[in-house]
């Protein structure tokens, strides 16, 4: 996030508006997707939204080899090779000259900077199908707890307008920013990954302590919330961690009313080979759906009858799909 030099408004790093929107919260919603991300989660599905910086991206099956982008970047950060198009990361800022210039649209600049009023504008377009559906806009990434400033400014004037706020966090921030917008919020989406420690860490790139406190916070808040886990084969699948988490949520989150088991979607990874970032997950299978029916009666054999699960499975292809911009699980 950066600040309007001549006003001082707060401009927001957003990556994607994604209209109609029927899983991120109640009724048809816009969900914004801001950048930057504290966590590193192995099976990522946005990872276009990791970096607090403007991105590009190169399209091989766009680019027709005119090197109009080349002699156009101010930088020198761009060689065409019969390896395919190589940008020098640290040198790009993501100015965007190279991707006005292309004629063939193969070169995109991830992020866009908002104010406040670009933002509204946007979201304002689509209040009719808010009101009509008892729906409303949600804050994601990304994490949209990286922008405190600009996210906390974003819900009060939703406010002001009488839209339903949604937040969608990984929980991992400071407990005063995540207290403060939980508060402004009118529902939280929370993800519990794993309990373990050790795999958090492992799996994440942090440690959950931070993460479970502020679920306990948000647990003695009046608040509703949606809990999400993604299910990653090899990673948060097995029965105990699931079994663990529902514990945690029936012991900790009384005002949780919906638990989602997300199942992992592995049509992502062309994002990773766009942004020159090796996938660790590149090929691994989706779940069978035998594993997802079960993991839905290991939390209602903890007691959480409000479970369910989504996305794509082994068994099937015309599952309903998980949340993001790609139609994957976070």
């Amino acid at each position: 996030m950066e600040c309007n030099p001549r006003s001082g408004e707060p401009r927001g790093l957003i990556f994607n508006i994604q209209r109609f929107s029927i899983d991120d919260g109640p009724g048809i919603r816009t969900t914004v997707f801001m950048k930057g991300c504290p966590l590193r989660c192995a099976w990522c599905q946005n990872p276009e939204g990791l970096s607090t910086r403007k991105e590009l991206m190169w399209f091989d099956t766009r680019c027709i080899g005119a090197r109009d982008c080349i002699s156009a970047c101010p930088h020198d950060a761009l060689g065409l090779t019969a390896q395919g198009m190589m940008i020098e990361r640290d040198s790009c800022d993501g100015c965007g000259k190279c991707a006005d210039a292309c004629p063939a649209g193969a070169l995109e600049v991830v992020g866009k900077e908002y104010t406040i009023g670009d933002l509204l504008y946007e979201v304002f377009r689509d209040e009719v199908f808010y009101r009509n559906s008892k729906g409303g806009v949600t804050l994601s990434g990304g994490e949209p707890l990286m922008q405190p400033a600009f996210a906390s400014e974003f819900v009060r004037k939703c406010h002001e307008r009488g839209l339903h706020v949604a937040l969608d966090t990984c929980g991992h921030s400071p407990k005063e920013i995540f207290a403060e917008l939980v508060d402004l919020s009118d529902m939280v989406l929370f993800d519990l990954k794993t309990m373990d420690i050790e795999k958090h860490k492992l799996f994440t790139g942090v440690g959950n302590e931070l993460i479970l406190e502020n679920a306990t916070i948000l647990g003695n808040k009046n608040k509703p919330v949606w809990v999400r886990t993604p299910v990653i084969p090899g990673f948060t699948d097995d029965e105990s961690n699931i079994r663990e988490i529902a514990l945690f949520i029936k012991n900790r989150m009384p005002s949780v009313e919906r638990y989602d088991l997300l199942a992992f979607n592995n049509t992502c990874s062309s994002k990773y080979k766009r942004l020159d970032i090796q996938w660790e997950l590149e090929g691994k299978e989706l779940n069978e759906r035998s594993v997802m029916e079960e993991l839905v009666g290991v939390v209602r054999e903890s007691g959480i009858e409000f479970a369910s699960w989504s996305g794509l499975t082994k068994s099937s292809s015309s599952e309903g799909f998980g949340k993001s911009n790609d139609g994957c699980s976070r």
